[in-house]
């Protein structure tokens, strides 16, 4: 990679993204961001205030002209997704992103990039700073905890915002309009796991699966890529099948969000079934490739000898456990019925971690269809407490119900048509958009989203295109002129 970010245009926007990609800003650990947009609001003499969550408002003036126009609402979120290769080494606590440009995108380097949403959140920034720009007056609200629970947006108090106009900035297609977003609910298995002492004659491997492609639990559900967690599972359900494997321990997948792109385990196998175990290992791996060829293309499958363990699962429960992860769904439950491509409801297999006599299973499920989610969530307790686990369910947020007769959305639909030519793609996304939970404390509100063109969020193929950030500034400067 090659080229500073900061000399990309439109240089504002750059130079923003580039001070917000070396604070540190995990989900939940977004203190370090929220002081970071608090100083940039000062230091404009802008009123800024923020709230007891963390989440940041900045009123500006309209620009001369404009005093008479409704106010706007700019909003993002201060958070991002981080995740990063297993061979990358990077502190997310204490560690800047490090960018550069490829071409005509810009990635990181082995983690998430965090254009997600932090290319929204610059070019919010760029117009606070911008002395030219024409606007009406604006709120620009961000957010914290988008990605893992959306607790900043269900914490906002009513009444905070004053404008009756929103444009969230956190879309990843610069050709569509997001009217409508899915609702989404953590789903957590906890419980022991019971074990036992090692067999003798028993030799210990550790089997590694990595290399999948993951991305948004949301927005990639329906591309069919591997689930790590469910493709450990159906190799150790084999192993123990064919070969008598026992389990020692298993730690698949990460943050419930992201489609799970790694997983280990380590298994006592039968020294007498050594080989047969290998090449089970080695079958597999021929399998997997052969049917993840064209959605993870360096899915890599490896095995190696490791020092004996002391425990094993307990062989009941180990069992029982194989056999509610083989059951358990991670990928699409239901399609829209009503519109047509849209994944309706989904449940993502997110976090496997049996170790130390402990049982974790983490699941997001998500629907536009709030009755259709729980449904689906009660059918996954059901199938987890079948096995002796305790199963609540946490943070729990509400669609958005798209209405594409709103006359904000009339506008913004006829301002892309005069800016670029083209129709836009209005529709709903079954990603998790706050604007749903905004509008529950802020009723009567219109809003719509959109964004450039983001790629592989949520995993360290994270890329946002340079020319699509071009035609994003430009349709949002444009609106907030014309609005």
């Amino acid at each position: 990679m090659s080229t500073n970010i900061r000399e990309l245009q439109p240089k504002e926007l750059w130079n923003h993204f580039a001070d917000l990609s070396a604070v540190p800003r995990g989900s939940r650990k977004e203190e370090r961001a929220s002081r970071f947009a608090v100083d940039f609001g000062h230091r404009l003499g802008l009123e800024t205030s923020v709230d007891e969550l963390g989440n940041v408002l900045i009123r500006k003036p309209a620009s001369p002209g404009h005093e008479n126009r409704p106010p706007v609402v700019l909003q993002g979120h201060l958070d991002m997704v981080h995740q990063k290769n297993s061979e990358t080494a990077f502190d997310f606590d204490s560690d800047g992103i490090r960018a550069g440009v490829e071409g005509d995108w810009v990635k990181a380097e082995g983690t998430t990039l965090g254009a997600d949403n932090g290319i929204g959140v610059a070019a919010a920034m760029a117009v606070l700073a911008s002395k030219d720009l024409p606007h009406p007056a604006l709120e620009v609200l961000l957010t914290i905890d988008e990605e893992m629970g959306m607790t900043g947006a269900n914490g906002l108090k009513p009444g905070w915002l004053k404008g009756r106009r929103l444009l969230n900035l956190d879309s990843e297609d610069d050709t569509e309009l997001t009217i409508g977003c899915a609702g989404g609910m953590d789903i957590l298995v906890r419980g022991t796991a019971p074990t036992v002492s090692a067999p003798p004659e028993h030799d210990f491997f550790e089997v590694s699966l990595a290399g999948l492609t993951g991305g948004h639990s949301g927005i990639d559900i329906h591309l069919g890529r591997g689930n790590a967690n469910k493709l450990m599972n159906r190799l150790l359900m084999a192993a123990v099948g064919q070969v008598g494997a026992r389990i020692c321990w298993i730690d698949g997948g990460g943050l419930r969000n992201v489609i799970p792109r790694e997983s280990k385990a380590v298994v006592a196998v039968p020294r007498e079934a050594v080989a047969l175990f290998a090449g089970l290992v080695e079958s597999h791996r021929e399998l997997f490739t052969e049917e993840y060829r064209l959605t993870d293309p360096l899915l890599r499958l490896e095995n190696r000898p490791v020092e004996a363990g002391t425990e094993v699962l307990e062989e009941g429960f180990q069992s029982r456990l194989l056999a509610a992860l083989y059951t358990v769904l991670s990928g699409i439950h239901r399609m829209s019925p009503a519109v047509p491509g849209l994944v309706q409801t989904s449940n993502n297999l997110a976090r496997v971690l049996v170790r130390d006599g402990q049982l974790r299973v983490d699941c997001l499920s998500r629907s536009s269809v709030d009755t259709e989610k729980r449904d689906l969530a009660i059918g996954i307790r059901a199938l987890f407490e079948m096995i002796g686990a305790q199963v609540h369910f946490e943070g729990e947020y509400t669609g958005w119900d798209p209405n594409p007769d709103s006359d904000l959305v009339r506008k913004m639909s006829g301002l892309y048509r005069e800016t670029f030519g083209q129709d836009p793609k209005v529709l709903a996304c079954h990603a998790g958009v706050e604007c749903g939970i905004i509008g529950s404390s802020h009723p009567g509100m219109e809003m719509i989203s959109f964004g450039p063109n983001i790629r592989g969020a949520h995993s360290p193929d994270e890329t946002v295109q340079v020319s699509s950030v071009q035609r994003f500034w430009r349709f949002l400067t444009a609106a907030l002129e014309k609005l």
